[in-house]
C-alpha cells in the first residue's frame, strides 16, 4: 500500500528503528525490494535514481515503481533520489512518486536553502515530502569509485536551514560517502548526537552499502531514521547474473534469471531490514 513518506520515518524513528532506503533500477530490483518487505513485515521507500528517472523510459519505470508501492502488503513509498531540477522534481511528482531527495548540497548555503524551499512547495501542494542534504556526501549514486569524505554537517546551521526550508527529513554528512570508501570509515558520532539533539525531523544516512554492521546499528541507536542502499544490491544482481547467464543461455532462460535476480535482492534486503531494527 501507498504511505506517506514522513508516516514511514515517524513510525520507525518511534520504536528506535530506521526505514530501509533501496534503489531500484529495474522491476527485478523492486519485486525483491517488496518481497524481503512483506516477509519481514515492515514498510519500505523504493528508490528511484535522478538517471534512471531522466532516461529512456523513466516515466514508465516510475510508474511501475509507484503501482509496486500501491499492490505492497506493507507501507511502501516511491522516493526520487539526488535530484538538483525543479523541473524534474515536479514531473517526478506528478507521476505518482511520494517524496524527493531535494539535492542542493553543492550550492552556498542559501541557494541549498532557497533551492529546497522551492522544492518543499512543490511536494506539499502535490501531497509529498522533500529530505534535504547539508554538508557534502559526495560519490555517485549509481557508479562505485572509491572516494573521501566531504565536508561535515554543521548541527547549528541544520537547525536553521530545516526551519527555513521546510525538509521532512535531513540527510547528514559525518563522515559517510556513496559508493566505495577510499579509507576505512570513521562516522563523527559526536556531531550525530548534536545535530539529533538540535534537528527535530527525522535523519537519513546514505552510504550505507560500505559501512560495518556496527556503525549502522549505532547510527540508527543514535537517530538515523532512514538508511539509503545502493551498491550492495547492484553487486549482488550482477554476481548472480554472472554466476548463471551462462547455463541459461541454452532455451534463452528469461525468466529463470529474473527470478533469481529478484531473490538475490530480496536475500540482500531482508537482512538489512532485520540490521535497521535497532541494537
Amino acid at each position: 500500500m501507498r504511505a506517506s513518506f514522513a508516516d514511514l520515518l515517524a513510525e520507525a524513528g518511534a520504536r528506535g528503528a530506521a526505514v530501509g532506503a533501496f534503489t531500484c533500477y529495474n522491476l527485478e530490483t523492486a519485486f525483491g525490494v517488496v518481497r524481503a518487505a512483506e516477509e519481514r513485515g515492515r514498510g519500505v521507500i523504493l528508490l528511484l535514481g535522478e538517471k534512471s528517472f531522466r532516461g529512456p523510459g523513466g516515466g514508465i519505470l516510475a510508474a511501475a515503481l509507484v503501482a509496486a508501492a500501491e499492490k505492497a502488503a506493507v507501507p511502501a513509498c516511491v522516493q526520487l533520489d539526488h535530484v538538483s531540477d525543479l523541473t524534474v522534481i515536479e514531473a517526478a511528482l506528478g507521476c505518482g512518486i511520494g517524496a524527493v531527495m531535494a539535492d542542493g548540497s553543492t550550492l552556498p548555503l542559501e541557494e541549498n536553502i532557497g533551492f529546497v524551499r522551492a522544492a518543499a512547495e512543490l511536494a506539499r501542494e502535490a501531497g509529498g515530502h522533500v529530505e534535504a542534504e547539508l554538508g557534502g556526501i559526495l560519490g555517485d549514486e549509481d557508479v562505485a569509485r572509491a572516494v573521501a569524505a566531504g565536508a561535515l554537517t554543521d548541527p547549528d546551521e541544520a537547525v536553521d536551514f530545516v526551519a527555513r526550508t521546510g525538509a521532512a527529513c535531513l540527510a547528514v554528512s559525518i563522515g559517510n560517502v556513496h559508493g566505495v570508501y577510499r579509507e576505512p570509515p570513521a562516522l563523527d558520532w559526536p556531531r550525530l548526537e548534536a545535530i539529533r539533539k538540535r534537528v527535530a525531523v527525522p535523519l537519513s544516512l546514505h552510504g550505507a552499502s560500505g559501512l560495518p554492521n556496527t556503525d549502522v546499528s549505532q547510527a540508527i541507536s543514535l537517530g538515523i531514521a532512514k538508511v539509503n542502499l545502493n551498491l550492495e544490491l547492484r553487486r549482488r544482481y550482477l554476481d548472480v547474473t554472472a554466476e548463471l547467464v551462462e547455463d541459461l543461455l541454452p532455451g534463452a532462460r528469461l525468466l529463470d534469471l529474473n527470478l533469481a535476480q529478484a531473490d538475490a535482492v530480496a536475500s540482500v534486503v531482508a537482512a538489512k531490514l532485520d540490521l535497521y531494527e535497532g541494537p
